[in-house]
């Protein structure tokens, strides 16, 4: 039923959270599998997702920087850009952006109170009804190309339903496994559903057994396949006779596991050089380091090894799984200081033993749980966290934990929050 009056921006907002099922919020119970919703609300709203030109990313890790960054060059070379990720950190019009700005919040208050006549009894998940919203948006404001960022997994996520120009699959490690399958191979298989037939697609990362699946999958959709790891930056532009190395390229966001990134977001650029003609080709190639240097400013991205402030130097992430905090876990331990301070939660869907294994024991910690109902309460995890030997106390929020390590820090500290991107979104949200 339509509201007797109209919303403002928070009713509005809640309304979605709230009337729609939220992966963020509830977990499992938000997960729609298959595309019927999304494809009705496509076709409802004329196929939006047509009328753009699309790079789609999935990953296990990674595909939010590679999306932002490869969307930051796009825009240094002139083009306009869409930019569609998840989650958001604090505002839910960070998901959906064009040159950086994000959504109206008029905009969003008029999509919902127009369309809740159709989509309503649809009954669409939280996920579902964004997607159909940035489409719709992207297309009425005639962006160039939009860089969109797959929900979960890639063969029924909602996104699923465009035709990109180029694919990308930055890596697969162990995540949502309760929907993606409790192997590489099947966890690859999920992703690599967003190889669409004739259209390149560019891997990060492989192992021995996710190679094979891409292969397979690239080889049934005619697609070709790159391989970053494989990719010689070096050879840059060469059928331009225009030979540049990007090794040395200066990215902004300074996380170690930016340097894997780094080569994936450039053997997709490389695969772009092939696909556009010219002039396009070399006007994006010529504004790459622009791109990686102010992927930040442009995009709007937060929460990659984001500096807080300085002495005490407090750094946040939002690495989430075991994938992350494998490069997490030697950043944060090889990090200069007096003492290692870090406020630290997790969620339930996430192997928080494993993460817990790769944590430092020379740091005091400030166990913490997020403001979502799918946090680990503090007091369970300062309990797991006693048998891997990692010493703290426990607070209600993270709020609370930061100020707590604040307050006990000397300047020549070190402070990492960090653990979930709830924990981060928190951090963000109080300050």
């Amino acid at each position: 039923m339509l509201s007797k009056y109209a919303m403002n921006y928070k009713e509005t907002t809640e309304y979605l959270f709230n009337v729609t099922p939220v992966f963020e919020k509830i977990g499992a119970g938000a997960y729609k599998e298959g595309l019927g919703n999304s494809l009705a609300l496509d076709e409802h709203f004329g196929h939006p997702h047509r009328k753009f030109k699309s790079i789609h990313i999935a990953g296990t890790n990674g595909k939010g920087s590679c999306s932002h960054t490869i969307a930051s060059i796009l825009q240094s070379a002139g083009y306009k850009v869409g930019l569609y990720t998840s989650p958001h950190l604090v505002d839910f019009r960070e998901r959906i952006r064009i040159n950086g700005r994000c959504i109206s919040e008029q905009y969003v208050i008029d999509f919902v109170e127009e369309e809740r006549g159709f989509f309503e009894p649809l009954h669409p998940s939280f996920f579902e009804l964004t997607t159909a919203m940035a489409f719709k948006y992207f297309a009425e404001q005639q962006v160039d190309f939009a860089v969109i960022e797959v929900g979960l997994g890639g063969r029924l996520d909602c996104t699923n339903i465009i035709h990109p120009i180029l694919s990308v699959i930055t890596n697969i490690s162990f995540d949502h496994t309760q929907f993606l399958g409790d192997t590489l191979e099947k966890i690859a298989y999920e992703k690599a559903g967003i190889i669409k037939h004739g259209v390149p697609v560019v891997i990060g990362e492989t192992t021995p057994q996710t190679k094979p699946v891409f292969e397979s999958v690239a080889k049934e959709h005619d697609a070709s396949i790159y391989y970053a790891e494989d990719f010689d930056m070096q050879m840059f532009s060469d059928e331009a006779q225009c030979k540049r190395s990007f090794d040395d390229i200066d990215f902004e966001l300074k996380g170690l596991y930016q340097q894997k990134n780094k080569r994936t977001i450039l053997c997709a650029i490389y695969a772009l050089e092939r696909i556009l003609p010219p002039p396009s080709s070399m006007q994006i190639t010529d504004a790459v380091e622009a791109g990686f240097s102010n992927v930040c400013e442009q995009t709007g991205l937060t929460g990659r090894w984001q500096t807080i402030r300085q002495q005490p130097l407090v750094i946040c992430d939002t690495g989430h799984n075991v994938g992350g905090w494998e490069y997490l876990s030697i950043q944060v331990a090889q990090q200069p200081c007096k003492q290692r301070r870090i406020v630290f939660g997790m969620v339930d869907d996430k192997d928080i033993d494993a993460v817990m294994a790769m944590l430092p024991h020379d740091a005091i910690y400030y166990w913490c749980k997020a403001s979502t109902h799918r946090a680990i309460p503090e007091t369970r995890i300062g309990d797991l966290a006693e048998k891997h030997h990692l010493h703290g106390k426990t607070y209600h929020d993270v709020a609370t934990a930061y100020q707590q390590a604040l307050a006990d820090a000397h300047p020549e500290d070190f402070i990492f929050v960090g653990g979930s991107s709830y924990v981060v979104a928190d951090l963000l949200a109080v300050l």
